[in-house]
Protein backbone atom coordinates (compact mmCIF):
# COMPACT_ATOMS: atom_id res chain seq x y z
CA UNK A 1 0.00 0.00 0.00
CA UNK A 2 1.26 3.47 -0.90
CA UNK A 3 2.44 5.64 1.97
CA UNK A 4 2.72 8.82 -0.07
CA UNK A 5 -0.19 10.30 1.84
CA UNK A 6 0.08 8.64 5.21
CA UNK A 7 -1.82 11.11 7.31
CA UNK A 8 -5.22 12.24 8.50
CA UNK A 9 -7.95 13.70 6.32
CA UNK A 10 -7.16 17.29 5.36
CA UNK A 11 -9.64 20.15 5.42
CA UNK A 12 -10.00 20.05 1.65
CA UNK A 13 -11.04 16.41 1.87
CA UNK A 14 -13.66 16.95 4.62
CA UNK A 15 -17.40 16.86 4.00
CA UNK A 16 -19.23 19.42 6.10
CA UNK A 17 -22.36 17.22 6.29
CA UNK A 18 -20.40 14.56 8.21
CA UNK A 19 -19.05 17.11 10.68
CA UNK A 20 -22.54 18.63 11.06
CA UNK A 21 -24.00 15.20 11.80
CA UNK A 22 -21.28 14.64 14.41
CA UNK A 23 -22.16 17.99 15.93
CA UNK A 24 -25.84 17.03 16.02
CA UNK A 25 -24.92 13.72 17.65
CA UNK A 26 -22.85 15.50 20.31
CA UNK A 27 -25.83 17.73 21.14
CA UNK A 28 -28.05 14.70 21.69
CA UNK A 29 -25.39 12.82 23.64
CA UNK A 30 -24.93 15.59 26.20
CA UNK A 31 -28.73 15.85 26.55
CA UNK A 32 -28.86 12.08 27.12
CA UNK A 33 -25.90 11.85 29.51
CA UNK A 34 -26.14 14.94 31.69
CA UNK A 35 -29.03 13.63 33.87
CA UNK A 36 -26.60 10.95 35.03
CA UNK A 37 -23.84 13.48 35.72
CA UNK A 38 -26.42 15.56 37.59
CA UNK A 39 -27.25 12.42 39.63
CA UNK A 40 -30.93 12.92 38.75
CA UNK A 41 -31.02 9.44 37.18
CA UNK A 42 -30.06 7.84 40.50
CA UNK A 43 -32.75 9.55 42.60
CA UNK A 44 -35.90 7.73 43.68
CA UNK A 45 -39.27 8.95 42.33
CA UNK A 46 -40.00 10.57 45.70
CA UNK A 47 -36.64 12.37 45.73
CA UNK A 48 -37.20 13.61 42.18
CA UNK A 49 -40.67 14.90 43.06
CA UNK A 50 -39.19 16.79 46.02
CA UNK A 51 -36.82 18.80 43.83
CA UNK A 52 -37.72 22.47 43.25
CA UNK A 53 -39.98 23.14 40.24
CA UNK A 54 -40.09 19.45 39.26
CA UNK A 55 -43.73 19.45 38.09
CA UNK A 56 -42.74 19.41 34.41
CA UNK A 57 -40.20 16.63 34.77
CA UNK A 58 -42.66 13.93 33.72
CA UNK A 59 -43.19 15.67 30.38
CA UNK A 60 -39.45 16.27 29.94
CA UNK A 61 -38.68 12.61 30.73
CA UNK A 62 -41.29 11.43 28.23
CA UNK A 63 -39.81 13.73 25.56
CA UNK A 64 -36.33 12.50 26.41
CA UNK A 65 -37.31 8.88 25.78
CA UNK A 66 -39.28 9.81 22.69
CA UNK A 67 -36.79 12.05 20.88
CA UNK A 68 -33.36 11.46 22.46
CA UNK A 69 -32.90 8.04 24.06
CA UNK A 70 -30.66 5.89 21.87
CA UNK A 71 -31.00 8.13 18.82
CA UNK A 72 -27.86 10.21 19.01
CA UNK A 73 -25.42 7.56 20.16
CA UNK A 74 -26.73 5.62 17.14
CA UNK A 75 -25.88 8.52 14.81
CA UNK A 76 -22.46 8.75 16.46
CA UNK A 77 -21.96 5.00 15.96
CA UNK A 78 -22.92 5.14 12.29
CA UNK A 79 -20.47 8.00 11.76
CA UNK A 80 -17.73 6.07 13.54
CA UNK A 81 -18.33 3.15 11.19
CA UNK A 82 -18.26 5.48 8.21
CA UNK A 83 -15.00 7.01 9.40
CA UNK A 84 -13.54 3.53 9.84
CA UNK A 85 -14.26 2.81 6.16
CA UNK A 86 -12.23 5.86 5.14
CA UNK A 87 -9.25 4.91 7.30
CA UNK A 88 -9.25 1.27 6.18
CA UNK A 89 -9.55 2.30 2.51
CA UNK A 90 -6.68 4.82 2.82
CA UNK A 91 -4.29 2.99 5.10
CA UNK A 92 -5.40 -0.61 5.56
CA UNK A 93 -6.18 -2.72 8.61
CA UNK A 94 -2.84 -2.45 10.38
CA UNK A 95 -2.95 1.29 10.96
CA UNK A 96 -6.67 1.09 11.68
CA UNK A 97 -6.09 -1.49 14.44
CA UNK A 98 -3.38 0.73 15.90
CA UNK A 99 -5.85 3.62 15.91
CA UNK A 100 -8.43 1.45 17.70
CA UNK A 101 -5.87 0.32 20.29
CA UNK A 102 -5.10 3.97 21.09
CA UNK A 103 -8.82 4.75 21.27
CA UNK A 104 -9.25 1.85 23.71
CA UNK A 105 -6.52 3.34 25.91
CA UNK A 106 -8.21 6.77 25.79
CA UNK A 107 -11.54 5.15 26.65
CA UNK A 108 -10.06 3.18 29.53
CA UNK A 109 -8.48 6.33 30.97
CA UNK A 110 -11.77 8.20 30.54
CA UNK A 111 -13.71 5.41 32.26
CA UNK A 112 -11.33 4.99 35.18
CA UNK A 113 -10.33 8.61 35.75
CA UNK A 114 -13.33 10.78 34.76
CA UNK A 115 -16.61 9.03 34.01
CA UNK A 116 -17.58 5.38 34.14
CA UNK A 117 -20.27 5.91 31.49
CA UNK A 118 -17.58 5.95 28.77
CA UNK A 119 -18.47 4.62 25.29
CA UNK A 120 -15.02 4.87 23.66
CA UNK A 121 -13.71 1.55 24.99
CA UNK A 122 -16.76 -0.18 23.55
CA UNK A 123 -16.27 1.64 20.24
CA UNK A 124 -12.64 0.53 20.06
CA UNK A 125 -13.68 -3.07 20.68
CA UNK A 126 -16.39 -2.85 18.05
CA UNK A 127 -13.94 -1.23 15.63
CA UNK A 128 -11.48 -4.10 15.99
CA UNK A 129 -14.29 -6.61 15.40
CA UNK A 130 -15.37 -4.66 12.32
CA UNK A 131 -12.16 -5.73 10.57
CA UNK A 132 -13.62 -9.25 10.40
CA UNK A 133 -16.31 -7.99 8.01
CA UNK A 134 -14.45 -5.73 5.59
CA UNK A 135 -14.21 -8.35 2.83
CA UNK A 136 -17.91 -9.26 3.02
CA UNK A 137 -20.26 -8.48 0.15
CA UNK A 138 -22.80 -5.68 0.52
CA UNK A 139 -25.57 -8.24 0.96
CA UNK A 140 -23.63 -10.04 3.67
CA UNK A 141 -22.88 -6.75 5.44
CA UNK A 142 -26.57 -5.80 5.46
CA UNK A 143 -27.50 -9.25 6.73
CA UNK A 144 -24.94 -9.15 9.52
CA UNK A 145 -26.02 -5.64 10.52
CA UNK A 146 -29.70 -6.65 10.67
CA UNK A 147 -28.90 -9.73 12.74
CA UNK A 148 -26.65 -7.89 15.20
CA UNK A 149 -29.16 -5.08 15.72
CA UNK A 150 -32.19 -7.35 16.20
CA UNK A 151 -30.68 -10.29 18.11
CA UNK A 152 -30.72 -8.25 21.37
CA UNK A 153 -34.53 -8.32 21.25
CA UNK A 154 -34.38 -12.11 21.31
CA UNK A 155 -31.89 -12.04 24.16
CA UNK A 156 -34.23 -9.82 26.18
CA UNK A 157 -37.01 -12.36 25.55
CA UNK A 158 -34.66 -15.16 26.63
CA UNK A 159 -34.07 -13.39 29.93
CA UNK A 160 -37.72 -12.50 30.44
CA UNK A 161 -39.30 -15.83 29.58
CA UNK A 162 -36.55 -18.40 30.16
CA UNK A 163 -34.76 -16.73 33.06
CA UNK A 164 -31.39 -16.85 31.28
CA UNK A 165 -29.55 -13.68 32.25
CA UNK A 166 -25.96 -13.43 31.00
CA UNK A 167 -25.47 -10.16 32.87
CA UNK A 168 -26.22 -11.53 36.35
CA UNK A 169 -22.57 -12.29 37.28
CA UNK A 170 -21.59 -8.75 36.29
CA UNK A 171 -24.41 -7.33 38.42
CA UNK A 172 -23.21 -9.25 41.46
CA UNK A 173 -19.61 -8.20 40.80
CA UNK A 174 -20.72 -4.58 40.55
CA UNK A 175 -22.39 -4.51 43.96
CA UNK A 176 -19.54 -6.49 45.50
CA UNK A 177 -17.12 -3.80 44.33
CA UNK A 178 -19.50 -1.07 45.48
CA UNK A 179 -19.70 -2.62 48.95
CA UNK A 180 -15.90 -2.77 49.10
CA UNK A 181 -15.83 1.00 48.52
CA UNK A 182 -18.55 1.65 51.12
CA UNK A 183 -21.13 2.52 48.47
CA UNK A 184 -24.68 1.36 49.17
CA UNK A 185 -28.11 1.85 47.64
CA UNK A 186 -28.75 4.50 50.29
CA UNK A 187 -25.75 6.71 49.46
CA UNK A 188 -25.33 5.82 45.77
CA UNK A 189 -27.25 8.83 44.42
CA UNK A 190 -25.40 11.39 46.54
CA UNK A 191 -21.90 9.89 46.79
CA UNK A 192 -20.42 12.06 44.04
CA UNK A 193 -22.18 15.19 45.27
CA UNK A 194 -20.65 14.60 48.68
CA UNK A 195 -17.23 13.65 47.28
CA UNK A 196 -14.96 16.56 48.22
CA UNK A 197 -11.74 14.91 47.08
CA UNK A 198 -10.61 13.00 44.01
CA UNK A 199 -9.94 9.74 45.96
CA UNK A 200 -13.63 9.71 46.94
CA UNK A 201 -14.61 10.21 43.32
CA UNK A 202 -12.16 7.50 42.24
CA UNK A 203 -13.78 5.05 44.66
CA UNK A 204 -17.06 5.59 42.82
CA UNK A 205 -15.35 5.25 39.44
CA UNK A 206 -13.89 1.88 40.39
CA UNK A 207 -17.27 0.36 41.11
CA UNK A 208 -18.68 2.32 38.18
CA UNK A 209 -16.33 0.58 35.77
CA UNK A 210 -17.74 -2.79 36.86
CA UNK A 211 -21.25 -1.37 36.61
CA UNK A 212 -20.45 -0.26 33.05
CA UNK A 213 -19.47 -3.81 32.11
CA UNK A 214 -22.82 -4.96 33.47
CA UNK A 215 -24.60 -2.30 31.42
CA UNK A 216 -22.79 -3.39 28.26
CA UNK A 217 -23.80 -7.02 28.78
CA UNK A 218 -27.31 -6.34 30.09
CA UNK A 219 -28.02 -3.92 27.22
CA UNK A 220 -26.28 -6.09 24.57
CA UNK A 221 -24.43 -2.95 23.54
CA UNK A 222 -21.54 -4.57 21.67
CA UNK A 223 -23.90 -6.38 19.31
CA UNK A 224 -25.85 -3.18 18.59
CA UNK A 225 -22.74 -1.04 18.14
CA UNK A 226 -21.08 -3.55 15.84
CA UNK A 227 -24.25 -3.72 13.72
CA UNK A 228 -24.28 0.08 13.47
CA UNK A 229 -20.58 0.16 12.62
CA UNK A 230 -21.22 -2.26 9.75
CA UNK A 231 -24.02 -0.04 8.41
CA UNK A 232 -21.79 3.03 8.71
CA UNK A 233 -18.93 1.16 7.05
CA UNK A 234 -21.23 0.22 4.17
CA UNK A 235 -22.39 3.83 3.77
CA UNK A 236 -18.78 4.98 3.73
CA UNK A 237 -17.75 2.26 1.31
CA UNK A 238 -20.27 3.62 -1.21
CA UNK A 239 -19.60 7.28 -0.27
CA UNK A 240 -23.28 8.05 0.22
CA UNK A 241 -22.32 11.36 1.83
CA UNK A 242 -20.86 12.47 -1.53
CA UNK A 243 -23.96 11.73 -3.62
CA UNK A 244 -26.81 13.21 -1.61
CA UNK A 245 -28.46 14.50 -4.80
CA UNK A 246 -29.08 10.92 -5.89
CA UNK A 247 -30.67 9.74 -2.64
CA UNK A 248 -34.46 9.77 -1.99
CA UNK A 249 -34.00 11.94 1.08
CA UNK A 250 -37.40 13.64 1.01
CA UNK A 251 -39.33 10.39 0.86
CA UNK A 252 -37.11 8.88 3.55
CA UNK A 253 -37.58 11.94 5.75
CA UNK A 254 -41.38 12.02 5.45
CA UNK A 255 -41.94 8.31 6.06
CA UNK A 256 -39.43 8.19 8.90
CA UNK A 257 -41.34 10.88 10.78
CA UNK A 258 -44.74 9.39 9.90
CA UNK A 259 -43.69 6.03 11.33
CA UNK A 260 -41.20 7.22 13.93
CA UNK A 261 -43.32 9.70 15.87
CA UNK A 262 -46.11 7.27 16.90
CA UNK A 263 -43.69 4.39 17.48
CA UNK A 264 -41.46 6.60 19.61
CA UNK A 265 -44.47 7.82 21.57
CA UNK A 266 -45.37 4.20 22.32
CA UNK A 267 -41.77 3.50 23.35
CA UNK A 268 -41.70 6.55 25.63
CA UNK A 269 -44.96 5.44 27.24
CA UNK A 270 -43.56 1.96 27.81
CA UNK A 271 -40.27 3.28 29.21
CA UNK A 272 -41.95 5.72 31.60
CA UNK A 273 -44.48 3.15 32.84
CA UNK A 274 -42.12 0.27 33.74
CA UNK A 275 -42.61 -1.71 30.51
CA UNK A 276 -46.30 -2.62 30.94
CA UNK A 277 -46.33 -4.62 27.68
CA UNK A 278 -43.26 -6.68 28.67
CA UNK A 279 -39.53 -6.08 28.51
CA UNK A 280 -39.41 -7.75 25.10
CA UNK A 281 -42.02 -5.40 23.63
CA UNK A 282 -40.12 -2.45 25.12
CA UNK A 283 -36.92 -3.65 23.43
CA UNK A 284 -38.74 -3.99 20.11
CA UNK A 285 -40.26 -0.52 20.40
CA UNK A 286 -36.84 0.89 21.31
CA UNK A 287 -35.27 -0.62 18.18
CA UNK A 288 -38.05 0.63 15.91
CA UNK A 289 -38.04 4.06 17.56
CA UNK A 290 -34.30 4.46 17.15
CA UNK A 291 -34.27 3.18 13.56
CA UNK A 292 -37.03 5.47 12.31
CA UNK A 293 -36.09 8.69 14.09
CA UNK A 294 -32.38 8.32 13.33
CA UNK A 295 -33.30 8.10 9.64
CA UNK A 296 -35.54 11.13 10.12
CA UNK A 297 -32.85 13.21 11.81
CA UNK A 298 -30.14 12.30 9.32
CA UNK A 299 -32.32 12.84 6.27
CA UNK A 300 -33.56 16.20 7.63
CA UNK A 301 -30.03 17.52 8.05
CA UNK A 302 -28.97 16.13 4.67
CA UNK A 303 -31.96 17.77 2.98
CA UNK A 304 -31.12 21.13 4.52
CA UNK A 305 -27.54 20.73 3.35
CA UNK A 306 -28.52 19.57 -0.14
CA UNK A 307 -30.86 22.51 -0.64
CA UNK A 308 -28.25 24.98 0.51
CA UNK A 309 -30.34 26.15 3.44
CA UNK A 310 -28.99 27.12 6.82
CA UNK A 311 -25.39 26.82 5.59
CA UNK A 312 -24.15 29.33 8.13
CA UNK A 313 -25.83 27.39 10.93
CA UNK A 314 -24.47 24.16 9.43
CA UNK A 315 -20.92 25.47 9.76
CA UNK A 316 -21.48 26.35 13.41
CA UNK A 317 -22.92 22.90 14.19
CA UNK A 318 -20.07 21.27 12.25
CA UNK A 319 -17.41 22.97 14.41
CA UNK A 320 -17.88 20.76 17.51
CA UNK A 321 -18.24 17.79 15.15
CA UNK A 322 -14.70 18.38 13.92
CA UNK A 323 -13.53 18.10 17.53
CA UNK A 324 -15.87 15.27 18.53
CA UNK A 325 -13.42 13.41 20.79
CA UNK A 326 -12.35 16.56 22.63
CA UNK A 327 -15.93 17.70 23.10
CA UNK A 328 -17.14 14.25 24.21
CA UNK A 329 -14.48 14.19 26.95
CA UNK A 330 -15.38 17.83 27.61
CA UNK A 331 -18.89 16.72 28.61
CA UNK A 332 -17.33 14.74 31.46
CA UNK A 333 -15.15 17.64 32.60
CA UNK A 334 -18.16 19.98 32.60
CA UNK A 335 -20.30 17.45 34.47
CA UNK A 336 -17.66 16.98 37.16
CA UNK A 337 -17.18 20.72 37.66
CA UNK A 338 -20.89 21.51 37.85
CA UNK A 339 -22.30 18.57 39.78
CA UNK A 340 -19.62 16.80 41.87
CA UNK A 341 -18.60 17.69 45.41
CA UNK A 342 -15.18 19.14 44.67
CA UNK A 343 -16.77 21.29 41.96
CA UNK A 344 -19.91 23.35 42.48
CA UNK A 345 -21.65 20.36 44.10
CA UNK A 346 -25.01 20.86 42.36
CA UNK A 347 -25.66 17.15 41.87
CA UNK A 348 -29.02 15.74 43.03
CA UNK A 349 -30.40 19.25 43.40
CA UNK A 350 -31.70 20.17 39.91
CA UNK A 351 -34.98 19.14 38.32
CA UNK A 352 -34.74 17.40 34.96
CA UNK A 353 -35.82 20.41 32.92
CA UNK A 354 -33.03 22.51 34.43
CA UNK A 355 -30.52 19.70 33.86
CA UNK A 356 -31.45 19.58 30.17
CA UNK A 357 -31.21 23.36 29.86
CA UNK A 358 -27.75 23.09 31.40
CA UNK A 359 -26.86 20.41 28.83
CA UNK A 360 -28.02 22.69 26.04
CA UNK A 361 -25.89 25.49 27.49
CA UNK A 362 -22.83 23.20 27.57
CA UNK A 363 -23.33 22.33 23.90
CA UNK A 364 -23.77 25.96 22.86
CA UNK A 365 -20.58 26.84 24.73
CA UNK A 366 -18.78 24.00 22.93
CA UNK A 367 -20.04 25.30 19.57
CA UNK A 368 -18.60 28.75 20.30
CA UNK A 369 -15.32 27.44 21.71
CA UNK A 370 -14.86 24.92 18.89
CA UNK A 371 -15.49 27.58 16.27
CA UNK A 372 -12.95 29.89 17.93
CA UNK A 373 -10.38 27.10 18.38
CA UNK A 374 -10.57 26.03 14.74
CA UNK A 375 -9.86 29.58 13.59
CA UNK A 376 -6.29 29.11 14.79
CA UNK A 377 -5.78 25.35 14.93
CA UNK A 378 -6.15 22.49 12.47
CA UNK A 379 -7.31 19.85 14.98
CA UNK A 380 -8.93 19.63 18.36
CA UNK A 381 -6.31 18.94 21.10
CA UNK A 382 -7.30 15.30 21.67
CA UNK A 383 -7.78 14.70 17.95
CA UNK A 384 -4.25 16.02 17.41
CA UNK A 385 -2.82 13.68 20.05
CA UNK A 386 -4.79 10.70 18.68
CA UNK A 387 -3.56 11.36 15.13
CA UNK A 388 0.10 11.67 16.13
CA UNK A 389 -0.03 8.46 18.15
CA UNK A 390 -1.80 6.72 15.26
CA UNK A 391 0.53 7.81 12.48
CA UNK A 392 3.69 7.86 14.57
CA UNK A 393 4.80 11.33 13.54
CA UNK A 394 4.35 14.97 14.45
CA UNK A 395 1.61 17.08 12.86
CA UNK A 396 1.67 20.87 13.21
CA UNK A 397 -1.47 21.90 15.04
CA UNK A 398 -1.39 25.63 14.32
CA UNK A 399 -2.69 26.87 11.02
CA UNK A 400 -0.10 28.08 8.53
CA UNK A 401 2.59 25.79 9.89
CA UNK A 402 2.13 23.30 7.07
CA UNK A 403 0.22 23.51 3.83
CA UNK A 404 -3.01 21.62 3.70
Amino acid sequence: MSTSHLGPTTEKERYIILDALRGLALAGIVLANLPEFALWTFLSPAERAALPHSSADGVVRFAQYMFIDGKFYTIFSLLFGLGFSLIIARHGKRLFCRRMAILALIGLCHMMLLWSGDILLLYATGGLLLTLFVKCSDKALLTWAAVLITVPIGLVALTEYAGIDFSAPFYRAWWKQAAAEGITEENFATWLRDAHSYPQMFAFLKQGAVERMWEFVEGHRLLKVLGLFILGYLAGKHQLYACLEELPLKKCCVWSYVLGIPISALYAWSATHSHPWSDTMNALLYTLSVTTLVLAYISTLCLLHRRGRCQRLMKWVAAPGRMALTNYIGHSVAGIIIFYGFGFGLGASMNLALVELTALGIFILQVVLSRAWLQGFRFGPLEWLWRMLTYGRYFPIRRGKESE
